[in-house]
């Protein structure tokens, strides 16, 4: 088939929006996979819900009459997940909370909106044709300013009743010997209050004093000298309770692929460092072999999300 023709299956060209909290990106792939259009925007969190639904529709005028005025399917990736009744929960953007995005977004466009949280659309694009491509399940993590996770299952994201599925960041932190940490959830001890490049930094900030970033402390940590160590040490904790955390998502899902995104996924000795230390918390009942799952970079980096988003918007358009 030929990139930009229409099929029975719907819109040859799929359009796909990630609308964080500072920033939304949106890309039109065609049935190849190939990029026909990108933008990026900042997104307008502080004049509110309107000028958010705005903006989205901005980016949706500007895709299609990228095509020429042709039909595109359209996904969106945003914060927090959908209640029973439509409306957004649990979104860090708090304006979207308690609305009615999807069917808001759709009666503004006229045409059918998919919608997913970020997570899902990482682990929906790497499951597609990324690291997880051909994999039976593939766990995706998110570790950023926060930690999200989503789950794809023979090539489908998985939701569950609750729409809670993947919701990795807000379970305690396993066999931890840490304070329980207040989260911002309500509750203590969750995964995302250590794991997250913010909770990186204040962990660095408890033991060793000092203001730094997360990559900056992972940058430092080959250096030499009392920073060095010190950022080395916490870089280490860090591995150490990733691996304790993904030893769990083993032990309950057992995925094929767990594929990283986020600004944390760019810390390339982690893909050593976390296998080797997670074999001691995998169940194994006494007879030890090699942990088989694969702990992997998402293949498309910062650019998964909006992909799968892409992707999501294409598989709602043709199953119906």
């Amino acid at each position: 088939m030929p990139p930009g023709q229409d099929t029975e299956a719907g819109p040859a060209f799929a359009l796909g929006i990630d609308l964080g909290g500072t920033k939304t990106e949106a890309v039109l792939l065609d049935g190849e996979g190939a990029e026909r259009w990108r933008e990026r925007i900042a997104t307008p969190s502080s004049q509110g819900y309107d000028a958010i639904l705005a903006a989205l529709a901005g980016l949706v005028a500007q895709a299609r009459q990228a095509v020429g005025g042709a039909a595109v399917s359209l996904g969106l990736g945003a914060p927090g997940s959908l209640a029973a009744d439509g409306r957004v929960k649990n979104a860090n953007t708090v304006c979207l909370n308690g609305r009615r995005l999807q069917a808001d977004l759709q009666a503004l466009l006229g045409q059918t909106v998919a919608i997913a949280n970020d997570a899902n659309c990482l682990a929906l694009s790497e499951a597609t044709d990324g690291a997880g491509r051909g994999a039976a399940v593939v766990f995706a993590a998110i570790l950023g300013t926060g930690c999200g996770a989503g789950i794809a299952v023979g090539g489908r994201v998985l939701t569950g009743p609750n729409r809670l599925a993947g919701e990795w960041g807000h379970n305690p932190l396993p066999w931890a010997d840490e304070a329980r940490l207040a989260c911002w959830c309500g509750q203590t001890g969750c995964v995302e209050t250590l794991l997250s490049g913010t909770g990186l930094a204040a962990d660095h900030q408890r033991r060793h004093g000092g203001a730094m970033s997360a990559l900056q402390i992972a940058a430092a940590a080959v250096g030499d000298g009392e920073t060095g160590s010190a950022c080395a040490a916490t870089l280490l904790r860090w591995q150490q309770r990733l691996a304790r955390a993904l030893a769990g998502v083993i032990n309950l899902l057992d995925p094929d692929v767990i594929v990283l995104g986020g600004g944390l996924s760019r810390i390339d000795d982690s893909y050593r460092v976390v296998p080797e230390l997670w074999g001691r918390w995998v169940f194994s009942g006494g007879v030890r072999e090699p942990v088989r799952t694969r702990l992997l970079p998402a293949l498309h980096g910062d650019a998964s999300g909006v992909r799968g988003a892409a992707w999501l918007g294409r598989d709602a358009a043709a199953s119906r």
